[in-house]
This record gives C-alpha cells, structure tokens and sequence, in this order.
C-alpha cells in the first residue's frame, strides 16, 4: 500500500467517523453539546487535512538528509506540512474536552486548560519548524524545544487537572483517567515516528511513516472520540437521574 492509498483511506475515515459522531452524539445538555460538537469537528478538520495531502496540496518536496550532507538541494523529501495545521487545530480541541472532563462540575481551573493549549500549539509548531528544517543543529534544535513544549501539556493532564478532577464525582473521575492515559499514550507516539521519519532520522520509508501516523491520527480522533461520547452521555444520564443538571430546551423562548 503507497502513501497516496493511505491517505485516501484515511480521509474517508475521518470524514466518516466525524460525522457518526455528530449524528449519534447527544445534546441534552450544554456541557454534553459542547462535548458532541468538539470530538464530532475534530475528525472533520483531519479530513480536510487528509484530503489536501492526498492530492497534493497539503504537501511539498524538500532534501532529504543525504542529499543536505552532500551539498545538494534536489528536492527528494515529502514533507507533508498539511498534518501541523490539523494538529493546530484538533489537538488544541482534544484538550479543551479532556480538561471539562476534568472539571466537569467543580469550578474550572481556565489557566490550567488555557496554558495546556498553548504548551501544544508551541509543540506543533515548532515541531514544524523540525520537520521543515534540513538536517543540522538547527533541526534538532526544534526537536528538543517541541518535547520540552510536550512536557508542559503532561504536566497540566497529569498534575493541575488531575487535582480538580480528584474532586469529582467517581465516574467522572473514572473517565478522566482512563481518557488522559489513552490521549498521552497514543500522543507519545508521535514524537518517536517523526524523528525516525524522513523528516528526522530517515530510518523508516516515507509510507511507512505515514502509515502510523494516520493509525495513531484515527485512534486519537475517531476512536477515542466515540470513547469520549459515549462516557460523557452516560455521566449526563447520571446527572439527569440526580437531577444536578437539566435538559436544555431545543429552543431558546422568544
């Protein structure tokens, strides 16, 4: 299977699992709305995202490695640029989620969401800058400063949201958990496949690449999106059943 297959593929995915999310996901309430939109939006943009590389225009060709270290500049690197504007988008989106989920009836810490957001965007972007780079210190360089941006978003997940979320209800602590584990596993993985990439290191072909990152992309966006969905309509059914929240109107009176 080529690359261009691959990313066909998994524009059609996404495409797909967004809009399954939005049309089974429920509304009863604010919070649970908010939670259907941002999960049911976030494969969408990947679509998009997929699409654009797929024929080509979410793609440029630069040098690879050896042919920097060679003086040469012929353009022989897919750098496939199109995947930084989704993440700038969906990982930001991803959070915003995990962190109400955290928080979802004690007050919100909003500094603590707000600088888990900018801690990611700061990791995409310069994990662009890595990636658009040629091979030197200026590279890796990026590299670093995008694991160390990495590091701050791990540490809003794992310490100041998992603080609040120690105040809620066993459920929804329950989820917390179990979502914040599956996000940093799966996001983990990024990191490795690009510096072994053709844009790093080079030691993996340029489908293989994108092979595992449109898997790690499907399992963050589609399947954990249903997961998130899901556990968040039964926290709502609990909430209804306890009468802590009530069913928002369809339509707001006149």
């Amino acid at each position: 299977m080529n690359a261009n297959t691959i990313l066909w593929a998994t524009t059609v995915i996404m495409l797909v699992g967004g809009v399954a999310i939005l049309f089974t996901g429920k509304r009863r309430t604010p919070h649970e709305g908010l939670q259907t939109v941002l999960h049911g939006i976030v494969p969408i943009i990947a679509a998009c995202a997929y699409l654009a590389m797929a024929t080509g225009q979410g793609l440029v060709l630069l040098p690879t490695n050896e042919a920097v270290a060679a003086g040469s500049a012929t353009p022989t690197r897919i750098f496939y640029y199109a995947r930084y504007v989704d993440w700038t988008f969906t990982t930001p989106l991803l959070l915003l989620s995990l962190g109400l989920t955290a928080m979802r009836h004690v007050p919100k810490r909003y500094g603590a969401i707000v600088g888990a957001v900018l801690a990611d965007v700061m990791m995409i972007v310069t994990a662009f800058a890595f990636g658009a780079s040629e091979q030197g210190w200026t590279k890796w360089t990026w590299f670093v400063v995008s694991c160390v941006a990495f590091l701050g978003v791990y540490y809003v997940i794992f310490v100041p949201q998992m603080e609040a979320n120690a105040a809620e209800r066993d459920d929804v602590r329950a989820t917390y958990r179990r979502n914040a584990i599956i996000l940093s596993v799966v996001w983990l993985v990024y990191p490795v496949i690009l510096a072994v990439a053709p844009d790093g290191l080079g030691l993996v072909s340029d489908a293989t690449s994108v092979l595992v990152i449109a898997v790690l992309d499907v399992v963050a966006k589609v399947v954990y999106g249903f997961m998130a969905t899901v556990s968040d309509t039964q926290a709502t059914d609990r909430d209804l059943a306890e009468g802590t929240v009530k069913v928002a109107p369809t339509r707001l009176a006149a």
